[in-house]
This record gives C-alpha cells, structure tokens and sequence, in this order.
C-alpha cells in the first residue's frame, strides 16, 4: 500500500475512533462506589405518625421529580452525541473521498508536467520556426492552448478541492468540541440523577416494613384524590374521540410493557423509562417521536384535554418532567419512577401540563373504540 493510501486510512480510523471514545454511554464517566465501610451501621428512623409519612412521601415525590428532570437532560444530551456522532463520521469519509480525489488530481497533473517536459518545453513560436508545415503549427498552437485550458482547470479543481478539506475538517473540528461538550453534559446528568435516587433509596430504608406498606397506601390515596378531583370536573364527558390505527398500535405496544421495571434512560426492550416507553410505543406504530418528554412537549402538536384520544401523550408537571400515553377511560399507562414498573394510572393522578399528539396529520378511523383498561 502506497504512504498516500496508508495515510487516508489512518486519518480516518484516528477520526473515527475519537468518535468512539466521545460518544460512549454515559455508564463510562460514573465514578466508582466506594464499597461499604463494614463497620458502619444503618439508621433505623422509626416514623409513627400519617403526618410524619406524608412529608417522607412529598419528600420522595421531589427526590423523584428532580431524578426525572435531570434523566430528561441525560437522555437529550445522548439523543444530540448520536446526531453530532453520524455527522462526524459523514464529515470523515468525506475527508477520505476528498483526500482521494486531491491525489488524483496531483497525479494528473504530474502526468501533464511529465508531458510538457517530453515536449521540451518550446513555446508555440519555436514550434512554428522549427515545423515545416505551417498546418502542423496550427494544429500544434491548438493543441497548446486546449491543454494550458486543461491545466487551468485542473488547478482549479485541485484548488477547491483542497478548501473543501479544510471546510471538512473544521466542520468535523466543531463536531467533536461539541461531542466533548455533550459528554460532560451527560456525565453532570448522570451524577445527579444516581444522587437523587441514592438519597430517595436512603430515605426509603431508614423505614420499617409497616411504615413502607402505610407509605405506600398513601401515595395510592394521594393518587386516587387526584384523579377523582379530576374526573369530577366532568372531563371524561367531552373526551368522545377514537384511537387512529397508529394510536391503536402505540396503545398496544404500551400496555404490552405492563410489569417490566423503570430504568433511567432505558429505551427497551426489558426496562423503560417514562419517555423511553412513550418514544419506543410510537417508533413501534411507524412513527419516530423525540426522546424526551420535555422535547415531546415542545416539538409534537398539543390538543386540548376534550380533545385527547388512546395514543395521545400526558405531559405532567410544570416542567414537563414526566410523560404518559392516553389508553382511554380517563386511564393512562406509564413508567413511574426508580422502584416501580410500567402500569396503569388514572390520567389525572398527577398534575396535568398538558396534552400532544404524535400523529396530527391523521384523523380518527371509523372502527370500534379502542380498548382500555381500569
């Protein structure tokens, strides 16, 4: 292989595997955890009081909240390494194409030079005094001008062709700064989502068994006085449309996933988190959705509340930190949280952002209502 071949190959294996190191899952940037000192023991806080458990539970509630919001951060900043990693990898193989070309090109002018030089270099005018047919100088003269046209043209080509390298490679410079960027981005995300649940995890063990079972008995209240709050507003008499074939499909899938456990930024196929099911659900029915629920809330088309219909998406919260897929009967299916697996909740159990739709463009079929669950 000759060193101009060996040299393409090598930029583009070094561009490539920078690629590789910037754009691994973000499991790769947590610090280890120190192993448990064995003399240290745990704290046992014995709660005895309803009053006592409903601040633990609010207290759980916002532990959670932040773990979601930062999980959304950690799954955008993975979303735009793999966008910014394909773009990187384009910008490499054109530089390689590039390369290529230019080589090409300095091959055909070499031959050109080679060729002037066999022909002595003489200009037109000697070739006239020298021939002895005034036709072959002719002949010979537009020859000449053909090739100095050939020649400039060739330079020309060489000429872009090189800025195009140098545009590639600052573009493939830019994409890497931001590839580095977004890593450190995602490892912040990361460190903050294991704090966040290290410290709910911590808080949940310091309570006996009674108190879990009574803690867990208050959130279902807290949940169900949500949802008849809602359901008395009358909301579920406006809700009168159908589920699309589309919907019907993301609906399926959903409820499908019922039992699998939460994961933060699991996309499937054994674990989920809120978005990751929501986002797999729709892939599932023909249409790719963003990835995060707060992307979801700002790029799909929102419909009002009266308007919702089985494959439509909830978003909660103020921040858009949490996303779930109307099944129908004021019910939606969901991945909750660190802890629990994908389930049915009442629609209104949390409150309500507000309501997008993944597939606007499609009206509702004809066909029998979708079925749901209670």
């Amino acid at each position: 292989m000759g060193a101009g071949k060996r040299g393409v190959l090598t930029t583009a294996v070094t561009v490539v595997c920078a690629v590789t190191v910037l754009a691994a899952p973000g499991t790769a940037f947590a610090a280890p955890t120190p192993p448990p000192d064995p003399g240290a023991t745990a704290s046992v806080t014995v709660v005895t009081s309803d009053q006592e458990l409903e601040a633990v539970r609010k207290k759980l509630e916002k532990l959670y909240r932040a773990a979601a919001k930062a999980t959304d951060e950690y799954n955008a900043a993975e979303e735009k390494a793999k966008l910014q990693t394909a773009q990187v990898v384009r910008l490499a193989k054109r530089i390689v194409e590039g390369r290529e070309k230019l080589a090409g090109l300095k091959d055909r002018a070499g031959a050109a030079a080679a060729a002037q030089y066999r022909g002595g270099g003489l200009p037109p005018e000697a070739h006239l005094v020298l021939s002895d047919d005034p036709q072959d100088f002719l002949d010979g003269a537009g020859r000449v001008r053909q090739g100095e046209h050939a020649t400039r043209g060739l330079i020309g080509e060489m000429t872009r062709t090189q800025q195009d390298l140098e545009q590639y490679a600052e573009d493939a410079r830019v994409q890497m700064r931001k590839l580095e960027a977004g890593r450190k981005a995602k490892a912040a995300a990361q460190k903050r989502i294991e704090k966040q649940i290290e410290a709910a995890e911590k808080l949940e063990a310091e309570l006996e068994q009674e108190e879990k079972e009574r803690l867990a008995r208050l959130e279902l209240r807290a949940a169900a006085r949500a949802q008849a709050g809602w359901l008395s507003s009358g909301v579920l008499d406006d809700i009168t449309a159908r589920a699309t074939e589309q919907g019907r499909k993301a609906v399926a899938y959903a409820t499908a996933q019922i039992g699998k456990p939460y994961q933060w930024g699991a996309e499937g196929p054994n674990t989920f988190d809120c978005s990751g099911l929501t986002s797999q659900a729709w892939l599932s029915a023909g249409r790719a959705i963003p990835r995060t629920s707060q992307q979801q809330w700002q790029q799909l088309t929102r419909v009002g509340i009266k308007d919702m219909r089985p494959g439509d998406l909830i978003i909660y919260w103020d921040d858009a930190s949490h996303v779930g897929m109307y099944v129908g009967d004021g019910t939606m299916v969901h991945a909750p949280r660190p802890g629990r697996t994908v389930t049915l909740a009442g629609a209104g159990s949390m409150p309500i952002l507000g309501v997008v739709r993944p597939d606007p463009a499609t009206g509702p079929d004809e066909g029998p209502r979708a079925p749901t669950a209670r």
